[in-house]
């Protein structure tokens, strides 16, 4: 059987793969993704895009499809024996600015996401090969080598993860997750067509009884379905049908079993958080639910997901173009693994009540301030001025909006301010761009990384072709 080859093999075509397909195509990249399943995953899952996936995904050319397709967090309206006892907002109302565009968490069921990123995959020249289920994976100083429960094996240069919490790739690699059960409780979650409530409301039933837990039903924006999700006591064997659903909201809400006429997909989960030990070994590389298991609290695992693709797609394009040294990909995991951390505190403080969702789990605030390949050289900056490591932020000066100048999969060398002189560098690999003075920024020259990213700050340009030939080589 002939050898499938290839740059990068993408196990898994969830929202991460698909992503990290997406930034390596529109770098030249040759990437192959496969996904064991013959279609993409169906349901609802992580529904919730923060701010920052938002521009994100403005970058990879799909904002324009994910602003149509979904819409915002409608108001809660909390129910008590068929009568509205009253409103609450799960998510707060965030104005948006000229800094940060994209102000509020965006609901998108996680299957039109996939579809979405899909399409965009294809447009690029990609596509995902379904019904390839990994059978073993190894490597060597050269390459990675995969072989499949069924068609032609696969040798890449490189290899990532992206198969979900269950990893296949995770487990032939030894890599052991570290973590800790978020709540003792199972839930339920399905995507069902119902009747009986109103679309422009998330719908809240508190506990009644001794019954086990809460129940909401969210209105899934873009589509007829709702998501509807209950908690139940530690050990309750859940019933995934549908007459098993339809008894759930029966019991827990004033809707009677046939208001449920449809379920589309269905599921059940107990809330973990867990973190890969190790997000690369080798050639191989861990991103998603592979390397972080989060609570759905607080929607942040797909949003951490999609930030790992965007911050390795970047690195192992530079690598395989002949950019940059193989030592930049030792940046992923310092980069990553911290971030992923700290999400999945968040995650399951939000879970637990001991946190609102509010401006950190919109992810604006996330950088990598402490990462190596972080240069600030400016001093006595307050810690909430903008640094070296800090996401960059948006906004019009001068005839230039910035993300459109920092779109792509250049560097952006950005005087703000001031005359100072730029050094010549490789045009196709840093673009220079003058804006005047800009609050956001305060003035200066700032080296913008291809993910959005201040790598390098200063008061004047010397030193950014010192940094340059530290971090590339160039």
């Amino acid at each position: 059987m002939d050898v499938v080859d290839t740059d990068v093999l993408v196990v898994g075509a969830g929202p991460s793969g698909l992503a990290l397909a997406i930034d390596l195509a529109r770098r030249g990249v040759r990437a192959l993704v496969v996904e064991r399943g013959d279609a993409l995953s169906p349901g609802s899952r992580g529904k919730g895009i923060q701010p920052r996936t938002l521009e994100v995904l403005d970058d990879l050319g799909v904002l324009d499809a994910v602003r149509a397709a979904g819409g915002p967090y409608p108001v809660g309206l909390i129910w008590q024996d068929g009568v509205p006892q009253g409103e609450h907002r799960m998510v707060d109302e965030v104005e948006p600015t000229e800094a940060e565009p994209y102000a509020g968490t965006w609901m998108l069921p996680q299957w039109r996401t996939q579809e979405i990123l899909h399409a965009r995959l294809r447009e690029l020249g990609g596509d995902v090969v379904f019904g390839r289920e990994l059978a073993a994976i190894a490597q060597d100083t050269d390459g990675v080598s995969a072989s499949f429960t069924s068609g032609p094996p696969v040798r890449a240069r490189y290899a990532v993860a992206a198969d979900g919490g269950r990893s296949t790739v995770r487990r032939e690699l030894g890599i052991d997750m570290t973590g800790e059960t978020v709540d003792p409780n199972p839930f339920l979650v399905a995507d069902v067509r119902l009747t009986g409530l109103d679309r422009d409301h998330l719908h809240m039933f508190p506990p009644r009884g001794d019954d086990g837990g809460f129940t909401v039903i969210f209105p899934l924006a873009g589509t007829e379905d709702f998501q509807f999700i209950a908690q139940f006591p530690e050990g309750t064997d859940i019933d995934l049908s549908l007459d098993g659903v339809r008894k759930v909201v029966a019991t827990r809400t004033h809707l009677s079993p046939d208001d449920v006429t449809e379920l589309r997909w269905a599921s059940n989960f107990r809330p973990r958080a867990a973190l890969a030990d190790r997000f690369r070994v080798g050639r191989v590389f861990l991103a998603g639910d592979a390397a972080h298991v989060h609570s759905p609290a607080g929607a942040q695992g797909l949003n951490t997901s999609v930030q790992d693709a965007y911050n390795l797609g970047w690195k192992l394009g530079a690598v395989l173009s002949g950019k940059a040294p193989e030592s930049l990909l030792d940046s992923y995991e310092e980069e990553r693994r911290a971030n992923a951390a700290a999400m999945l505190g968040l995650s399951t403080r939000v879970h637990r009540g001991e946190t609102q969702r509010g401006k950190e789990t919109r992810q604006l605030g996330l950088g990598y301030r402490d990462s190596a390949l972080t240069e600030e050289t400016r001093a006595g900056l307050a810690d909430d001025a903008l640094h070296a490591g800090d996401r960059a932020p948006d906004g019009r000066r001068g005839g230039v909006r910035l993300f459109d100048a920092f779109r792509g999969p250049h560097w952006t060398l950005l005087a703000v301010g001031t005359d100072a002189e730029l050094p010549p560098l490789d045009g196709d690999l840093v673009h220079p761009v003058r804006i005047p003075a800009y609050e956001a920024y305060g003035t200066g020259v700032f080296l913008v990384r291809p993910d959005g990213y201040l790598a390098w700050a200063g008061g004047t340009a010397d030193g950014v072709a010192g940094y340059l030939t530290r971090v590339l080589g160039r």
